[in-house]
């Protein structure tokens, strides 16, 4: 799935969850090093896990993150394979 963000420097998120399963994430722009490691810390974990760790996590004075809208497309994905 292709995530298109919002308010963020990445401008797309690119998902695949398996049985609940993420495996694999790929963020398109946004700061390098951080959404790198964001993606191999989250490859293998639950998806719920993840949405439930990220959601909310401002960047500065900005009310979502990359990691916020990694668990925003989580959850659009979730309600989509539902």
């Amino acid at each position: 799935m292709v995530y298109k963000t919002k308010g963020t420097c990445s401008q797309a998120i690119n998902v695949e969850v398996e049985n609940g399963i993420i495996t694999s994430v790929q963020f398109v722009g946004g700061c390098a090093g951080n959404t790198a490691g964001i993606a191999k810390l989250v490859v293998g974990m639950n998806a719920d896990d993840v949405i439930k760790k990220l959601e909310g996590t401002p960047c500065g004075m900005r009310k979502t993150s990359c990691p916020d809208q990694l668990a925003r497309a989580l959850k659009q994905l979730k309600t989509a394979q539902a």
